[in-house]
């Protein structure tokens, strides 16, 4: 098409040089000839001229055509965006459904509401370690955890949703846990996790085991980790000390980075601590019975001393004394 109209384009152009051509030529002619015939000859528009264009100019005729193959090519461009468009729509919805069909594969549980504070977390902890492997995005990870409300949570996160359109809320997962918290955990089941959360060290707990526990009380406490650079001081903060030693020196911009390089360090002292403690049940060479003795004339080590005979070993280092006269050869009894 872009081809067609770059051919009439030069052909209009044609057309007008040689329509001047011809009307300069008619004028000469008629002004020389005797004018018989006039009015005889019927102009015949063009064979494959367009309707309407009969009466006019070569030129006219041109622009019409180009004019003309220049609004299909526009609807043609206009259709093909359109279904460029639907396409896309087309391949949304797929992949949204792709990403809820994998969400299901885990068996996310329901949530009806209810008064019962245990219920709630234990259903917000499971549908967190869901997203926490899937990786979805936070709007996407509302959508899909609003999908397992039924009943009383139903109602109430329609009129969490009109909240949030009317005032512009932004999508979040954050903001999503702070509504839950408020209407399914009474105030003072918050200020005991917030507690715990503010108490909590790593103590026994290997890195991995802190982390999750600090993950999930961290929620109540949304003010002390809204930013990653508080987040990862307070995680810091919990470690154990020599943990904290070998991260005090490193340049770590992420929390993901701090809990690597943490964990390196825990497998790194637990190698050292094991070898140590290998070392030191193994036995020393020649820490064996280093008496050396000669029984029955046979020589039993690089011992300077002989004894003649094995009696000789139980021999006291000293002899008794008599207290009176210091004799050797009695006792006080004697």
């Amino acid at each position: 098409l872009l081809l067609l109209l770059e051919r009439l384009n030069h052909a209009m152009e044609a057309g007008s040089t040689s329509g001047q051509g011809r009307g300069a030529g008619r004028g000469r002619a008629r002004g020389g000839g005797r004018g018989r015939g006039r009015g005889r000859a019927r102009a015949q528009a063009p064979i494959g001229a367009w309707p309407g264009a009969g009466n006019q100019p070569a030129g006219n005729q041109m622009a019409t055509a180009f004019q003309r193959m220049v609004d299909i090519v526009e609807r043609m461009a206009g259709q093909q965006d359109q279904g460029r468009g639907n396409n896309n729509h087309n391949n949304n919805q797929k992949g949204e459904d792709k990403a809820l069909e994998r969400f299901q594969k885990f068996q996310p549980p329901k949530f009806q509401g209810g008064p019962n504070p245990d219920e709630a977390e234990g259903w917000l902890d499971r549908i967190s370690d869901i997203f926490a492997a899937l990786g979805y995005t936070e709007e996407r990870q509302i959508v899909f955890a609003v999908f397992q409300f039924e009943g009383a949570a139903r109602a109430w996160w329609n009129v969490i949703r009109a909240k949030w359109e009317r005032e512009q809320t932004p999508w979040t997962w954050a903001n999503f846990t702070r509504e839950f918290n408020e209407k399914f955990l009474p105030p003072i089941v918050q200020e005991q996790r917030e507690a715990e959360f503010m108490r909590l060290c790593q103590g026994a707990q290997s890195v991995a085991e802190y982390e999750t526990q600090f993950t999930k009380l961290a929620r109540f406490a949304p003010d002390l980790v809204n930013t990653e650079a508080k987040r990862i001081r307070r995680f810091v903060q919990g470690l154990n000390v020599e943990i904290q030693d070998a991260l005090a020196t490193a340049q770590l911009d992420t929390f993901s980075q701090v809990l690597e390089k943490a964990q390196r360090s825990e497998r790194a002292k637990s190698q050292v601590r094991a070898f140590r403690d290998k070392k030191r049940k193994q036995p020393e060479p020649n820490s064996g019975n280093k008496l050396s003795t000669q029984v029955d004339g046979e020589t039993g080590g690089p011992q300077s001393g002989k004894v003649s005979s094995q009696s000789d070993l139980l021999k006291p280092d000293f002899e008794p004394i008599c207290g009176f006269c210091e004799s050797t050869t009695h006792k006080e009894a004697n």
